[in-house]
């Protein structure tokens, strides 16, 4: 609908170059949007008051001159003007019923496109450390990205979905080091347990099992473990260097590789559940890639080579540090530890050319609202290395603050305490975690009401919209329980009988959805979509309240049933792009 008229504003425009208009006048800025107010027509255009200027003339005597020479349309009932000069456009009752028509051939692929021309994109989300469970933070990362994924693919875009796994690491080492402490209390060993070690119920999971498959074959004293660390943090000490002289003692008492067996013991069973648990979530990917991996090829070393060769990493107190503030980064980066080891900042400028070098056109990274620091120094690093920086897109994701009653759930992966993703989805269902992760922009914090989540009201968004679908689902059942037959050539034939205020509402909002999607794909939002989808629920609730749909009068019957149809189409259609199922039964 819109791209029909936007080529008959095109056309009158081109008409006027050359005559009142001169070559080359800017339209570049000129917007045909859906008004809020139909009093104000269908469409509105500001194109009169932007070429003003170079018409030499005032915005509303332009205006005439651009709507004296728009082609004719039988889309278009009449055209105004509007305040300083605004074009406003009154469609006809006919556009409307074109439009549905066309809904109801393309089915559940309407408002599908191909504006992303094929464009090779990869979206990277959650990537969450694999040291613990999900929380439910990141699961506002996991349907966030999965949504946006979702809705590029709809739009023409070749969507390659990722996982990086930070499979190497201090991290990884710290995890390591708490396995093997929970392990030897298993061997009936005290354990002074690090303040900086990771708490949670999983880890003695992990250790039990490490014992039950190896025995006692990384047993050793917990005496000859602790002796001569230095003084952790409950003690008045340093927890990182109480720490990181733990590790250094495992990996002496162990050998690298018993301690290899229990970091890999750790990791597959941490990252097996990470799977399992957005598998059930819905929430899949296309390549698990490892950080690990990329160490291991050389990939960190090379990049790094690469940095050097043009002077742009220097040394400093035994470190080795990237000359970031040369790319507009606030200051230099640490890329190589004084212990020799790479930062993680040196692997993911590593990864994010491995990305382009595989050919992705675009790369969309999806992170926690707390990593918004770490942006200037990837972009620097795509600088240095003369790579497109206009290829990434980061999008941060604020935090989800979950609520029980007035008690607000603090998490920590180290601590243990804290509320998982698949308790949550236990809870209030995959389906109402899906939708309320979506329901507000990615950039303004989301409190997830626990209570409203599991409602069966109409203040419930996603129940109100599946309650829609279900809606339309029990009119056909009623239809077959009835022995009645539904016509769709029928019913096409006599949409001119949709009349009624109710049809024309719901019909401009069926019409609506290929601009919905487009918005949502340029702008990452598919917040845009949910809001939608709750419009479309409505206008399809409120025309069930008025009217009948099973009439005698078959032609009408079928034609309302046409229109029902081709609402639930786009019902199912937009809740599976938010990875929410469309049950036809509530």
């Amino acid at each position: 609908m819109k791209a029909a008229l936007e080529e008959l504003l095109t056309a009158s425009l081109q008409t006027l170059a050359g005559d009142v208009l001169p070559d080359g006048a800017t339209t570049e800025d000129i917007n045909l949007e859906r008004t809020r107010d139909p009093r104000h027509g269908d469409f509105a255009t500001n194109a009169a008051m932007l070429l003003a200027r170079h018409a030499r003339m005032n915005p509303r005597q332009l205006a005439e001159h651009i709507i004296a020479r728009l082609p004719e349309s039988s889309l278009v009932a009449r055209v105004d003007i509007a305040g300083p000069g605004f074009i406003n456009f009154f469609l006809a009752p006919a556009a409307y019923r074109e439009q549905l028509t066309r809904a109801l051939a393309a089915g559940e692929q309407w408002g599908h496109s191909d504006i992303g021309a094929g464009q090779r994109v990869q979206v990277e989300f959650v990537s969450a450390n694999p040291t613990g469970p999900l929380h439910v933070g990141h699961g506002r990362g996991a349907a966030y990205g999965a949504s946006v994924a979702n809705i590029l693919a709809a739009t023409g875009h070749a969507v390659h979905r990722e996982y990086y796994v930070n499979d190497a690491g201090r991290q990884m080492d710290i995890l390591a080091a708490s396995v093997w402490l929970r392990y030897l209390e298993h061997c009936e060993e005290l354990i002074d347990f690090p303040a900086n070690g990771y708490r949670g119920s999983y880890i003695r999971d992990i250790a039990e099992q490490l014992k039950a498959t190896h025995g006692e074959r990384f047993y050793r004293p917990a005496d000859e473990v602790m002796q001569g660390l230095p003084d952790d943090e409950p003690r008045g000490g340093d927890k990182e260097r109480h720490i990181d002289a733990l590790i250094a003692r495992s990996r002496e008492l162990l050998g690298e590789e018993d301690f290899r067996i229990i970091l890999d013991a750790a990791l597959e069973a941490i990252l097996a559940d990470i799977r399992d648990d957005l598998e059930e979530f819905g929430v899949s990917y296309d390549e698990w890639f490892s950080e690990r991996q990329l160490v291991e090829s050389d990939a960190v070393a090379q990049t790094l080579a690469r940095l050097e060769d043009k002077g742009l990493v220097y040394e400093q107190d035994g470190a080795r540090w990237f000359r970031a503030t040369d790319f507009g980064d606030d200051k230099d980066r640490v890329v190589v530890r004084d212990n020799g080891v790479a930062t993680y900042f040196a692997s993911d400028i590593a990864y994010h050319l491995n990305k382009l070098e595989r050919g992705y056109q675009r790369l969309i990274d999806i992170w926690g609202a707390d990593h918004h620091g770490y942006v200037p120094r990837v972009r620097a690093g795509l600088r240095a290395l003369e790579m497109p920086e206009a290829s990434l897109d980061v999008l941060l994701v604020q935090f989800a603050i979950l609520w029980r009653g007035e008690e607000k759930i603090q998490m920590s992966t180290r601590s243990g305490d804290f509320v998982t993703l698949r308790e949550l989805r236990h809870e209030v269902g995959n389906d109402a975690a899906r939708f309320f992760y979506v329901m507000r922009s990615n950039e303004q914090h989301l409190d997830f009401d626990l209570e409203l989540a599991k409602s069966r009201t109409n203040e419930n968004p996603v129940y109100y919209i599946q309650y829609a679908h279900a809606r339309i689902q029990s009119v056909f059942d009623q239809l077959k329980a009835r022995g009645g037959d539904f016509d769709p050539e029928r019913g096409l034939a006599s949409l001119s009988r949709l009349d009624e205020d109710h049809e024309m509402d719901l019909m401009v909002e069926i019409s609506r959805y290929p601009e919905v999607l487009e918005q949502a794909a340029r702008n990452h939002a598919p917040h845009t979509l949910a809001h939608y989808l709750r419009d479309l629920a409505g206008a399809l609730h409120t025309y069930y309240n008025a009217h009948t749909f099973l009439v005698d009068d078959e032609a009408l019957r079928d034609a309302r049933l046409c229109l029902c149809l081709a609402t639930r189409h786009v019902l199912r259609s937009g809740l599976d792009l938010l990875g929410v199922s469309a049950p036809d039964d509530m």
